[in-house]
């Protein structure tokens, strides 16, 4: 009972910044909600609470120690052509469940149809998993691998654009930021931390990051290939749910995404019970602590998903609205204070950040972790806006910021590199689907009704795109401060045996 209250402290430190937020804007001229709203919107942030503390339970007692537990198991099986098997089926079925991705292709629904676009993405992940292991297990360095399918990706955005669906770039980059949320990211993390401390090596921590990175690729090389074969028109419909729509539809939604989370879990236990009777064979507590846990991610996650959807969402859509149509400046001032609190509410987030501290062995701490995410997600939103309101093309801010991303691992431990590039697969959870990118919609319909594909979309990847910049250059801050203490020890060095040497020569001509 002690740790559940820990959690929930935890959670409600996390979701107050975005709750007070809200509420002092409902208190302005600015904006104009109903009681209603206001009402379901209060409601929602004490039941988001609730879900974030009993989900980040649950992967404390189940999702990471499973993921470990095969990672590490299967390794030392040495059944190679297993684990990249297992591997590559859950990368696929886990991601066809996740519900950020469910939330992303029902906003695309009217231009793509949504199940092959999760089938793909899916496909794109399993593959991407399987290269991730093998990086792990060859040991590969991860800022080669990274150049070159970007370098990929860059080239099939030229394709996409040749064949006149550049509408549709912002989409297939958000598509990979939906795909780690918060069923695949604790599991996938776990896995890779399991997979390289069993293999060893001087490097086994810089290997253990890396996979989410690789699984955020995979998925935009999926669906810019679907979208370049894919026929037909792009009249893309914005969303016009509301909140009193949604309360009217509860029991559905509750329903459906009761449906969404046992699907997903129920793929990662099925798992786990073969591996388990053929190879793992835990002892029966340790089962017992993961059944517990997987029954706080499954109620955790339904509490969570369903308060985004009913109270985030419909909030989120008419919040863009409102500020786009009192002022565009605020927009941006605005845009960077969601960004900077948001990114605190994402359930996997404090997963990431409490792993990336234990690996490093408190080299890198959780507040500094937070901050640089903070930071660069209020600036990922700031500059979304901007490109809304000055409606120019995505790739002005990813082909620059991938490129500097990518230059930045040149100069910094690898071990940064592979943190940075995982947290901006974690940073874009189901928050940032369900609450930035219906803000980004409403914003857009206000600022430049039937661009919404082109100009909302988008603000998922740069959310995803900038912390690679904002932890690297955390990295390159640390390699610089150690170079500075090394000069000023060396000096000192230098200084002392240059007075050692200075008494000598004193003492020898004085015959001491």
């Amino acid at each position: 009972m002690k740790l559940v209250l820990i959690k929930l402290r935890e959670a409600f430190i996390s979701v107050l910044p975005v709750a007070v937020i809200v509420l002092i804007l409902s208190a302005t001229p600015l904006v104009d909600f109903t009681t209603t709203e206001m009402w379901a919107f209060a409601v929602c942030a004490i039941f988001l609470v609730l879900g974030i503390g009993l989900f980040n339970l649950g992967a404390d007692l189940a999702m990471t120690p499973m993921g470990e537990q095969i990672g590490s198991g299967l390794t030392k099986s040495k059944k190679i052509a297993v684990l990249l098997a297992v591997c590559a089926l859950m990368g696929i079925f886990i991601t066809i469940a996740e519900p950020d991705l469910s939330v992303l292709a029902e906003q695309v629904s009217s231009v793509m149809n949504s199940t092959l676009l999760i089938v793909t993405v899916g496909v794109g992940v399993g593959l991407f998993l399987l290269l991730a292991v093998l990086k792990i297990v060859m040991r590969k360095d991860l800022s080669a691998m990274l150049m070159f399918f970007y370098m990929a990706l860059f080239a099939l955005c030229a394709l996409l654009i040749e064949s006149g669906k550049n509408d549709l770039l912002a989409m297939c980059f958000d598509s990979g930021g939906v795909t780690t949320g918060p069923i695949t990211v604790p599991f996938i993390m776990a896995l890779g931390v399991g997979i390289a401390t069993t293999i060893g090596g001087k490097n086994s921590n810089e290997n253990s990051f890396g996979l989410v990175a690789l699984c955020s690729i995979g998925p935009i090389l999926a669906v810019m290939v679907l979208s370049v074969a894919s026929k037909g028109t792009l009249d893309y419909t914005a969303p016009s749910y509301t909140v009193n729509t949604m309360l009217g539809d509860f029991g559905g939604t509750l329903l459906a995404t009761c449906k969404e989370v046992v699907i997903a879990l129920a793929l990662i236990v099925a798992f786990f019970v073969v591996l388990q009777l053929t190879i793992l064979k835990l002892p029966k507590e340790k089962i017992i602590q993961i059944v517990i846990g997987i029954a706080y991610t499954f109620i955790g996650l339904v509490v969570f998903l369903t308060a985004v959807k009913i109270g985030f969402m419909p909030i989120g859509l008419k919040l863009g609205k409102e500020l786009a149509d009192n002022h565009l400046s605020l927009l941006v001032v605005f845009g960077f204070v969601f960004g900077m609190v948001v990114v605190l509410a994402e359930p996997a987030i404090h997963v990431l950040n409490k792993q990336v501290e234990e690996v490093t062995g408190g080299g890198v701490t959780k507040r500094e972790m937070l901050i640089a995410l903070c930071l660069g997600v209020g600036l990922a939103i700031t500059l979304s806006m901007i490109r809304i309101i000055y409606g120019f093309s995505v790739l002005y801010y990813l082909i620059p910021g991938y490129l500097l991303s990518l230059g930045l691992s040149f100069f910094v431990p690898k071990l940064y590199t592979a943190i940075a590039f995982d947290s901006g697969g974690v940073a874009s959870g189901p928050l940032t689907s369900g609450f930035i990118l219906p803000l980004a919609i409403g914003a857009c319909t206000i600022v430049a009704p039937g661009s919404e594909l082109e100009l909302a979309f988008g603000v998922v990847a740069m959310v995803a795109m900038i912390p690679l910049i904002t932890i690297q250059t955390l990295g390159f801050k640390a390699v610089m401060s150690q170079k500075a203490r090394n000069r000023i020890t060396m000096k000192r060095i230098l200084a002392a045996d240059d007075e050692q040497i200075i008494n000598f020569a004193w003492e020898t001509d004085n015959g001491q």
